[in-house]
């Protein structure tokens, strides 16, 4: 029987603790890819001490207008330059390699943590990950696809269409229509983990099991 071509997965993983619930879905990840005879990256932004903020430090060489930093003029002219600072350049590196980009992180004020919105801000730049008429059907990044893996630190009736908090696929449609549709990736349906903190040892490991099988599902 033939076997599957690999995949090459790269997990971007944004959270302090790994000893979190969102620490033991990356690791179930990384097990069960892994077995499977897939090819797999971390980028483990706090262990990276990622710098998450843009900043002047990031366009070296004279700017396109010397008096005003135009972030983007100034991201697509280092990468014309191939004067991109080494820690994004290597993100960008990993980005290029994958198949499959998998955001691992805590739903915070619903949103992405701070240290990973910076990562997208940095990695995917422009001249890299966008440019005029590359975006979407056009992005360069189309033919790779994405998943969003999330936890809440609330229950599930929280984040329901009628809910007094923010409808969870409302919550997520910036991070997966605003960025990962925008970039070209074909956005695979997220897993969401509602209240870990709340669930059992049995339930949490269901949802370990859970998500291995849905990853092999995309990756078999």
């Amino acid at each position: 029987m033939r076997r599957p071509p690999t995949v090459n997965v790269l997990i971007v993983f944004a959270h302090p603790e790994l000893c979190s619930f969102n620490g033991a879905l990356k690791v179930r990840a990384v097990d069960a890819l892994k077995h499977a005879g897939h090819e797999v990256v971390v980028s483990d932004l706090y262990r990276l001490g990622w710098k998450a903020a843009v900043d002047a430090e990031d366009f070296p060489g004279v700017w396109t207008d010397p008096d005003f930093l135009d972030v983007a003029a100034e991201q697509e002219r280092v990468s014309a330059e191939r004067e991109t600072p080494p820690d994004v350049l290597a993100e960008q590196e990993k980005v290029s390699r994958c198949d499959l980009m998998i955001l691992q992180f805590p739903l915070w004020w619903s949103g992405m943590p701070a240290i990973l919105k910076g990562w997208v801000d940095r990695t995917m730049a422009r001249g890299f990950a966008y440019g005029e008429g590359r975006a979407y059907d056009t992005g360069p990044l189309k033919g790779r696809r994405a998943l969003v893996c999330t936890t809440t630190g609330t229950p599930s009736g929280l984040y329901d269409p009628d809910s007094i908090d923010c409808d969870l696929d409302r919550a997520l449609w910036p991070i997966q229509h605003g960025i990962l549709s925008c970039l070209g990736f074909d956005v695979l349906p997220p897993f969401v983990v509602r209240a870990p903190g709340e669930a059992t040892a049995k339930q949490r490991e269901e949802y370990l099991t859970e998500y291995a099988e849905r990853l092999l599902a995309v990756a078999p």
